[in-house]
């Protein structure tokens, strides 16, 4: 474990801090995961004490995981840890007061949870008031650039100030238990693995579906919408996870390198396949959970008129390589769907030939599931139990649910497992600049061929499964949503 680190958290009060960071800070704290000479130093326009910090971060800690959870004297050693420095992150002459709170010799690590227009300005002032060196790392959030020559405006302007391998680029789906255990699943079972290809598998369905709407960041989201927002980034990291060939050992180059072959594979959606090929949505009114909920427009902070940003997309990609050749890759993803719920779906292809007569003899499927409880079943065929029957067939279900076995040991947050492998200074959970490259280059153009083809979002009611192109899409190649059957 990394020793006399400092973490410094720009965006220290604001709403990704206090939700994620700190919490998962703090369990980490209670699990002795993290050395006594790590300090936490945040940093936020906010004008308070130290005291002040402190206390707000008690309230908001006592807000995320429960006052249960917080023991009197493991949080009164984890205030020892923190600090807090009132920054104007644009102001370079206020980072001479922050340098003279480092310590030389101590690896500094820059958590940037601020808008990505701040990733330039914060590394130039923090270099030219000499707070990096060449141990300093810096941890970008999403979204990186909203295009490709975007990001790689950002990734330049923080190249010039940081090694690219000290720059550790965060989706947090790669910090979920389930992801990680797709590599053991498909590389530590040959069961699994030998069956991993165009020759057994039918077609993969990836599905990341939100039940909330926009959470008030209209403004921003409007700019963005679902395919930069949850396509570019999550699903297609999603995606290189499941149909990445195997990397040479689990160092982070292997991985990653596998991961950009993967995604320089995608078959582009163009022009010419667009339409039948890709479905945009938007929410209107509706229903979640019993509540009624208003559309996109009428969310708050919605500007008047109407608005060609998609709250929905849906995708049939091809990997155009030996393993997956023919294999349709079917993705989707949405807010106001009708259940929060990220899942992998493997469908097997059917046997050749049934010497049954009766019952169910194809469907194998392999369901990963990332939440909202995370596990992995398999559907297998077996014999009915049954006397009146001679050999008649059902479907079964061969279950192992994490959160079932693994009470006694929580399922770690994601951003607890990526913060411990950042302060280790591993970047083998981290996106690399060229798999964000090789993402922005597929998605900007699906995002040309919409605009050229004047394809606009089809409406959807809150608490539906997306406009119902999304089910022809899928449906015309005799395939279902897995759920919907």
């Amino acid at each position: 474990m990394a020793k006399n680190t400092d973490l410094i958290i720009f965006g220290a009060a604001g709403d990704l801090a206090n939700r994620k960071l700190f919490p998962a800070l703090y369990r980490l704290h209670c699990a002795e995961l993290l050395e006594d000479n790590v300090r936490i130093m945040g940093l936020a326009r906010a004008d308070m004490s130290n005291a002040e910090f402190i206390q707000a971060t008690l309230e908001s800690l006592q807000k995320m995981l429960g006052q249960d959870e917080i023991k009197d004297s493991q949080w009164q050693s984890f205030t020892r840890r923190l600090h807090y420095m009132q920054l104007d992150f644009v102001n370079k002459r206020h980072y001479a007061n922050f340098k003279s709170w480092l310590v030389e010799k101590r690896v500094a690590i820059y958590y940037l949870a601020t808008p990505p227009s701040l990733f330039g300005p914060i590394s130039s002032h923090l270099n030219s008031a000499g707070c990096v060196d060449r141990l300093s790392r810096i941890v970008l959030e999403k979204p990186i650039g909203q295009d490709l020559a975007s990001s790689r405006h950002v990734n330049d302007t923080v190249g010039q100030y940081f090694d690219e391998r000290n720059i550790y680029r965060i989706d947090h789906y790669l910090g979920k238990e389930t992801v990680q255990n797709l590599l053991a699943l498909r590389f530590a079972n040959r069961v699994i693995h030998s069956q991993w290809d165009n020759s057994c598998i039918d077609h993969v369905q990836i599905t990341a579906a939100e039940t909330v709407g926009i959470e008030g960041r209209w403004g921003y989201y409007d700019n963005v919408g679902q395919l930069r927002d949850m396509v570019q980034n999550h699903l297609l990291q999603l995606l290189c996870m499941v149909a990445m060939e195997p990397p040479n050992s689990l160092e982070a180059d292997e991985i990653r390198a596998e991961k950009v072959k993967l995604m320089r594979a995608l078959r582009p959606i163009t022009g010419d396949s667009v339409s039948d090929d890709a479905v945009r949505g938007q929410y209107s009114a509706g229903w979640i959970n019993g509540e009624p909920v208003v559309g996109y427009m009428e969310e708050e902070g919605s500007r008047e008129g109407s608005s060609n940003t998609e709250t929905f997309v849906a995708l049939k990609a091809y990997v155009d390589n030996w393993r997956w050749t023919g294999v349709p890759f079917y993705l989707r993803t949405g807010k106001r769907m009708g259940e929060k719920l990220t899942q992998v779906v493997i469908t097997y292809k059917d046997s050749p030939h049934s010497i049954f007569e009766s019952g169910h003899t194809s469907g194998n499927r392999l369901v990963i599931r990332l939440q909202p409880n995370e596990g992995i079943q398999l559907e297998m065929v077996s014999k009915k139990q049954s006397l009146k029957e001679r050999l008649s067939l059902e479907k079964r279900v061969l279950n192992l649910d994490f959160f079932e076995t693994s009470k006694k040991d929580r399922i770690a947050d994601a951003y607890e497992r990526l913060l411990l492998e950042v302060i280790s200074g591993n970047q083998w959970l981290f996106v690399s600049r060229d798999e964000i490259e090789a993402s922005w280059h597929w998605c900007d153009s699906l995002l040309a061929a919409w605009y050229d083809k004047n394809i606009n979002p089809k409406s959807y009611g809150a608490g539906s499964w997306g406009p119902s192109k999304a089910e022809i899409l899928i449906e015309r190649d005799d395939r279902s949503w897995y759920g919907s059957e």
